[in-house]
């Protein structure tokens, strides 16, 4: 006697488990475009800033 139900279908038996943060971060492009214009940005500013303190003093 065969079995009538099958249990290798995708989707019946899956349990919802909750996207890992990673995840939704690279899953949001905007996020991504604000980090990928801010962290340089941010970068760039420090490094002009230390290296404008780094300046000797004109005499």
């Amino acid at each position: 006697m065969a079995n009538t139900t099958e249990s290798n279908v995708p989707g019946d038996d899956v349990l919802e488990e909750p996207v890992p943060a990673m995840q939704q971060l690279l899953d949001n492009p905007f996020l991504l475009l604000f980090i990928g214009i801010a962290v340089p940005t941010v970068l760039y500013t420090i490094w002009g800033v230390m290296e404008i303190v780094n300046l000797p003093i004109a005499k």
